[in-house]
Order: structure tokens, then sequence, then C-alpha cells
């Protein structure tokens, strides 16, 4: 994106230059126009920049969702994938990813590389040691979202996960001292209720879900959220207080997350690895899965910094409305009512309005 004070030197030199040449004739057209084309070329790679991070946010948050709900709802002969099997696999990719990611950093010096890890991880056990929370609870996160998509429609499951920005709200005032200003309050406010309208039970509504599968998803994503906003506010935390590259933290948080998935999977499913394999179940839509949930989050990271707030905020609605068109028209899982709509409507807002941003700070209130 182009930025004013990357505008601004070139200007200066222009002028430098021409006093420098002590010409008082005309200045040539050509001068004059080569400087604001150049400027309307970087405000144009800039916003195509924008649009693209949008594009890549809405298809990352979209195909996760989508796909990882019609992995755990397809039939077919055999027994289904261990879910924790498919969050330990993640963890390994993520931790080879962020590897070759690091490795780019250090211009493909394995030497260097090996050095930086060493310092970082194996000299630092204390800073090391503290990623453990994060992953644990990371760890939890990751297995709960499927257990939520293997009981609620994705739909369903989108507006409700967006109560991720009410803990991560709170966690962020508690932990961190941040403060939310009025209309950010007022947002949270709404997005409570627009979550409450959507699990709003109604007799027009013919669900192909349980009451019970309901409940027990509807469980797995409220603590889903909780255990989103602290570990995503205790990993900022820790992000603040020093200056290594997050690629390096990744590969901290993977490695515990690795060991604490193995471990799960050991305990609810050791019997069917044991019995039938780590790999049982696995299909093709199954690995797409895997690596969406690995590379998904990392590639979030390296455009998120393209998207502002606001295309922040258009990426969650029209992920929430692709999710809803899908499961209707594709899946046949999601039957929508006017309560839903309504509630929808409101997250949505809830979205913007909490990530609009107020120069005037004189409305800030802090707890």
């Amino acid at each position: 994106m182009l930025e004013l004070g990357n505008v601004r030197p070139k200007v200066k030199g222009c002028v430098r230059s021409d006093l420098s040449d002590i010409s008082l004739g005309p200045t040539s057209p050509d001068r004059l126009d080569k400087e604001p084309t150049s400027m309307v070329q970087g405000a144009s790679n800039g916003s195509r920049l924008k649009y693209q991070s949008l594009g890549v946010l809405v298809l990352q948050t979209t195909s996760l969702v989508l796909t990882m709900r019609y992995s755990r709802t397809l039939k077919e002969d055999g027994p289904r994938y261990l879910a924790s099997s498919a969050v330990v696999l993640s963890e390994v990719l993520k931790i080879f990813a962020c590897t070759v990611l690091v490795l780019f950093e250090n211009n493909f010096s394995f030497r260097s590389m090996n050095q930086l890890l060493k310092e970082e991880i194996v000299k630092k056990p204390v800073d090391t040691v503290k990623l453990a929370v994060p992953a644990g609870i990371y760890t939890l996160q990751n297995n709960l979202l499927y257990v939520a998509l293997s009981n609620l429609d994705a739909a369903t499951y989108q507006v409700t996960y967006q109560l991720k920005i009410l803990t991560t709200a709170l966690f962020s005032v508690s932990m961190l001292g941040k403060r939310l200003v009025l209309h950010q309050w007022l947002s949270l406010l709404l997005l409570m209720a627009g979550v409450a309208l959507v699990q709003w039970p109604t007799d027009l509504e013919q669900k192909v879900l349980t009451p019970g599968s309901q409940f027990m998803g509807v469980t797995a994503v409220l603590i889903a959220c909780l255990s989103s906003g602290f570990a995503g506010v205790y990993f900022e935390k820790i992000l603040k207080e020093t200056k290594q590259s997050v690629w390096v933290r990744n590969i901290q948080l993977g490695l515990f997350s690795f060991v604490f998935g193995l471990m799960g999977m050991m305990v609810y499913d050791g019997r069917s690895v044991v019995k039938s394999g780590m790999f049982q179940g696995y299909n093709t839509i199954t690995w797409i899965v895997v690596i969406l949930q690995a590379v998904g989050g990392l590639v979030v990271a390296m455009v998120i910094k393209h998207a502002d707030n606001i295309l922040k905020g258009f990426a969650t609605s029209m992920s929430i409305i692709l999710s809803t068109l899908i499961s209707y028209f594709l899946l046949h899982d999601f039957n929508p009512t006017g309560v839903f709509f309504v509630g929808a409507m409101l997250v949505i807002a809830a979205t913007f309005l909490y990530s609009y941003e107020v120069k005037a700070a004189s409305s800030a209130i802090g707890v």
C-alpha cells in the first residue's frame, strides 16, 4: 500500500533537482505528469492488494469451515477419521511451514536458521515454556472445533463463533489494559443478542440435528470462543514482551501443540489408533481439511497487514453469508428462519461496529 510518507521524499527530491538546475524556463509537462502517475499506480496497487487480501480471508475462513463440516458428515464405508489425529497432523505441517519461512528470513542459510532456533528455543527455556499455556489451549480449541462442526451446521457455527470477539475484548481489557470505546461496548451487546437469536429454538425451524447434538455443538463452540480469546491475548502479550520472529514463536507453539495433541489422541482414541492406525478413514477431503487448518492461519497472518478493520469486517460478513448459502443449497443441512436472519444481521452489524475506528478517543471507557 502506498503511504503518504513514501510519497513526500520523492516530491522533495524532484523540487531539489529542479532548483539545482537553476532553470527559470517552463517545466516539462512530462516531469509534471511523472509523479502523479506513479502515485496513481501505487494507490492502484495498494487497493488491489487490499482486495486480494479480502479474497484470501474469505476463502480461507469459509473453505475451512465448510470442508470440515462436510468431512464430519460424509457417509462412507468404514470408520470415520479421527479428529485428534487431524489436529496432530496439522501441527506437524504448521511446524514445517514455519520452519520454511524462518529459513526464508535467513536467506536460506541452514546454519543461520539452526543458530537462531538454538538461541531462541534451547537457550531461552523460560520464554519457551511460557508458550506451553497457549499451545495447550489452542490444541483443546482445535479439537473442540471438530466437535462443534460434527454437531452444528456451518452457518450456525460461523455466527456463534463470532463470540470470540467478545471473549477477546474482555481478556484484552483485563490482561492488556486495553480501553474500549462506547461503540465497542455497544457492539458486544449486539453480538450477544445476535448469537442468542441464532440459537433461539422455534417450532418453524426444522433442524436436521437432534437437540442433544445441537447442545453439544453449541457448548463446544462456547468453550472454543473462551479458549480462543484467552490464548490469543496471552500470545499477543508474549509477542509484545519479546522481539522474536512470529514464525519462531509459531514453531515453539507447534512443538508444544504437537506433544499435547499426541497425548490427547492416545488418551481418547488410543484403542482406535492401535486397532486401525492413525490414518483410518482418511480421504482427499480429510487431507484438505488438515492442510487448510495448518496453513490457513499462517496465510491470514501474512495478508492481515494489508487488510484494515473494515475489510476484516467484510470478510467475516461474506464468510457468514457464503456458509449460509452453501449449507442450504449444497450441504442441505440447514433451513434458515426469520429469527436466524435477524440474529445473523445483528452479528454482522456488531462486527463492523466493533471494528469501526473513531479518531476522537474522548469516549474511552476503562475497566
